[in-house]
């Protein structure tokens, strides 16, 4: 119709996903599987063995335009690895291309993350819900340390 605008992700095409994966530097052989995800788009994708990293597959995140700045995202991997050093089990992306970890590659912005694997936690057992609320509250005091600068403010209102 005349007028409207295109949905957010309407030229993200599974070529442009695997042709972003392969400009920073990562070889996709081709396999590629949409994960669930509400805010952005997320892929799993298949890679040739290579010298970039030695796992079978990656997972790339498509972060929705105009939702984030460069700057929100880039302190959000700063405060994963952050995470990561206190090791607090998080997935930390990959810094690649120059040491990165945010990349542009035809007007959509992404990460790379290794795929890690997980399962659903066991809520109906104490001793699994003692363990989330000790990485829950350690996550917390991590986060404590410093202020995000560039990270929109989640509240009742927002």
């Amino acid at each position: 119709m005349p007028g409207m605008t295109p949905p957010p992700y309407a030229s993200l095409t599974p070529d442009h996903v695997l042709d972003a994966v392969d400009a920073v530097g990562l070889q996709s052989d081709g396999r590629l599987l949409a994960l669930n995800s509400y805010e952005n788009r997320v892929y799993q994708i298949g890679l040739h063995d290579g010298p970039a990293v030695a796992v079978p597959h990656v997972v790339a995140k498509f972060y929705r335009p105009g939702r984030w700045s460069d700057e929100a995202i880039l302190e959000e991997h700063a405060f994963v690895a952050e995470l990561v050093g206190h090791e607090i089990p998080v997935v930390a992306p990959l810094a690649l291309d120059g040491n990165r970890t945010l990349y542009a590659h035809q007007g959509f912005r992404f990460s790379v993350y290794p795929k890690h694997g997980g399962r659903v936690p066991e809520l109906d057992d104490l001793n699994t819900l003692e363990w989330m609320g000790r990485f829950i509250g350690r996550l917390h005091a991590v986060g404590a340390v410093r202020p995000f600068r560039h990270r929109p403010t989640l509240d009742i209102a927002s």
